[in-house]
């Protein structure tokens, strides 16, 4: 049985006619879109407007699918071997294809050669920084300054008062602008150093005498808290008669008051000192021409003198962190030579044959035991004595020991007794290289940081002085004040069995030609 033929329906016919038609405007929008794509990409570039024309080196672009892509309008000058070079290439596309235009072109990467160079110059500029110390933060003077005051604490009421005071000084005396560095607040005191000052001050305003009352003087660190059981009232009046004081000195005219040559030469001094941190405050310059106002029927030469004198009389240890040039010279001048008397030396002791130099040795020599010859300490006296003057002799010690200062004639030198003031004995002392001390009654303890390696011993016989100082920093150590009434002999003691115990000769010593601060150290 044979099968008929199935008729097409219209509706199959018109879907079929519809596909056909659907894929060919397919196609044609699809041609149109590729047509209009072409014409965009063939257009010129933005980049080829020579934006960077001013530029050392050509921009180069980022790309997603490449690393790094040149500028694409200049890669068309270079040779046949980089035509293709700057281009994108994508599957499907043609080797002319190029990339769009950016609306905004990507950061310009400098070039490896130039990224080298400049790592090069960054160092060689920071290795000079480095060798000068220049890679701190970079501030004029004033801003330094600024910035010091910026973070400076507010002053205590005591400390303003200081600074008043040294504007008024500096306003009436001539010479004194090393007392701008304390009413700028560049040398700012501690509080317990002000109050002291103070106390000082008024009440030798009260005495209306020439010298202070006799006391130990500016407190050590340990004692500041000492100084606040004065009451309140006691520094108020205390301020009071200095500021009474202080009333008549502002009735002066400016620069009325010419405090003298030698004092304008100490105040340079002390203020080259204070620079180069010889001193920690300028406190001494303020006592100087606070000396000068006070002092009017004084010779103004003698002035530096005459403070020393009184300072080491109100303050036994540490007077001065610092002694000016010329003062120094003054001290220094009176320098005697001294000899070693070998009739005084315990038989335990080295002599040299100059008789300058000693120490311990290993056997008791076999001397004449005269009544004035050390038995037990190992000590020895100079040969000759003191009653009257000015005398200065320098002494080169040991680093664990050592005994100096002057023994009364009447002193007793037979046995170990104690070589102190109740036996006749004005000495300094270094025990086990730690212990400095002052042989009173009791001892007195001296800082640690007051031990010399080279001692100047200043006896001022008509003042009642006997002083000691450290001749290589030029400082204080300690002063006994008392009054002489028979004849002193310099006193050398060591148990160092190495180190010698020398006594420098007066021409030893190196004078020095400089007008303020000695620019040889």
């Amino acid at each position: 049985m044979s099968t008929a033929a199935t008729p097409t329906t219209p509706s199959q016919l018109t879907s079929d006619q519809l596909t056909v038609i659907v894929a060919a405007f397919s196609g044609l929008v699809f041609f149109v879109v590729i047509v209009v794509l072409l014409s965009i990409y063939r257009k010129e570039p933005h980049c080829c407007k020579d934006t960077h024309g001013d530029m050392d080196a050509p921009p180069q672009y980022y790309s997603s699918r490449q690393t790094l892509v040149g500028n694409p309008c200049l890669e068309q000058t270079h040779d046949n071997t980089h035509s293709q070079s700057g281009q994108l290439f994508l599957i499907g596309l043609p080797s002319s294809y190029r990339l769009p235009t950016l609306e905004s072109p990507l950061p310009r990467l400098p070039s490896y050669e130039s990224v080298r160079k400049k790592d090069r110059q960054r160092q060689i500029h920071m290795m000079i920084a480095d060798r000068f110390g220049l890679n701190g933060s970079i501030l004029t003077e004033e801003s330094r300054k600024r910035e010091k005051n910026d973070k400076r604490e507010p002053l205590e009421e005591n400390q303003l008062f200081i600074v008043e005071l040294a504007r008024d000084l500096n306003r009436v005396c001539q010479r004194s602008e090393v007392l701008g560095n304390i009413w700028k607040l560049e040398d700012i005191w501690p509080t317990p150093l002000c109050r002291a000052f103070i106390l000082e001050w008024a009440s030798l305003l009260e005495s209306k005498q020439k010298r202070p009352m006799q006391s130990d003087g500016w407190p050590e660190e340990s004692e500041w808290r000492e100084q606040d059981l004065f009451s309140e009232n006691e520094m108020e009046n205390a301020k009071r008669t200095i500021i009474n004081w202080t009333k008549d000195l502002r009735a002066q005219p400016e620069q009325s008051v010419w405090p003298g040559e030698a004092v304008a030469q100490v105040l340079e001094d002390l203020q080259a000192a204070w620079r180069s941190r010889n001193m920690p405050n300028l406190l001494t310059a303020m006592e100087l021409l606070m000396w000068v106002l006070l002092t009017q029927g004084l010779d103004k030469e003698a002035i530096p003198q005459q403070w020393l004198i009184w300072k080491q009389r109100t303050q036994k240890i540490g007077a001065a962190r610092y002694i000016p040039h010329s003062v120094w010279d003054w001290i220094s001048n009176a320098a005697v030579e001294i000899s070693l008397d070998l009739d005084t030396a315990n038989p335990d002791l080295l002599i040299s044959n100059d008789e300058k130099k000693m120490r311990c040795g290993f056997e008791r020599k076999d001397v004449p035991n005269y009544h004035q010859r050390f038995d037990g300490w190992w000590c020895a006296t100079g040969v000759e004595g003191f009653n009257s003057g000015r005398h200065y002799w320098e002494v080169e010690v040991g680093e664990r020991d050592f005994r100096l200062g002057v023994a009364k004639e009447s002193a007793l030198r037979k046995g170990f007794k104690s070589l102190n003031t109740d036996t006749g004995y004005l000495t300094l002392r270094l025990e086990r290289g730690t212990e400095l001390k002052a042989l009173t009654v009791p001892f007195t303890a001296l800082p640690p940081g007051l031990i010399p390696r080279k001692v100047a011993v200043y006896l001022d016989y008509d003042q009642g002085q006997l002083s000691f100082y450290d001749v290589d920093s030029r400082s204080h150590i300690y002063t006994y004040n008392e009054s002489f009434n028979e004849k002193l002999f310099p006193l050398f003691g060591t148990t160092e069995i190495i180190k010698d115990l020398v006594i420098k000769s007066p021409g030893s010593k190196a004078y020095c030609l400089c007008p303020s601060l000695c620019l040889w150290g």
